[in-house]
């Protein structure tokens, strides 16, 4: 059993994430513009259709973008009829945005087509094996998301 202080097997490790992300990334972009959508389109529409009622604000929280990229991303998505700014009742200075029902068809058939390409790269696995690769998978974002608590907490 290797251990955590081998440099070169965490290294091994962390080269074959990168390459599985980026292979992944880019096939999923190739997705998405079958669809018309760029990789942050993509982001922005996921996002506010999880938060609906998102503040521009919040959106650019979520998606680490400045104010000004997130108004190109949120024109260009309201000029293709796919998400929609509506004035807060309540303060009249405040965007909120939501998403539109064509909005919602091209996320989820996008998100569609996307399981389906992800579903290839698991054929390779019998079903335990994959369900492994899940359990395993949880278990290494729990700890991510475990030490990131850490840290801010610090």
């Amino acid at each position: 059993m290797r251990e955590l202080k081998d440099e070169t097997y965490i290294g091994e490790i962390e080269r074959l994430f990168r390459r599985i992300n980026y292979i992944i990334f880019r096939k999923g972009r190739n997705v998405l513009s079958d669809f018309g959508i760029t990789p942050p389109q993509f982001s922005t529409l996921s996002t506010v259709s999880y938060h609906d009622g998102i503040t521009m604000g919040e959106l650019c929280d979520h998606l680490f973008l400045t104010s000004a990229t997130v108004t190109a991303l949120v024109d260009r998505l309201e000029e293709r009829g796919l998400l929609f700014r509506d004035r807060d009742k309540e303060d009249r200075r405040v965007i909120r945005l939501h998403i539109t029902q064509e909005g919602r068809h091209v996320l989820e058939e996008s998100l569609k087509t996307r399981r389906a390409l992800f579903a290839t790269y698991l054929e390779g696995l019998n079903a335990e094996e994959r369900e492994q690769l899940k359990e395993l998978l949880e278990k290494l974002f729990a700890n991510i998301v475990g030490k990131g608590k850490k840290q801010e907490d610090k």
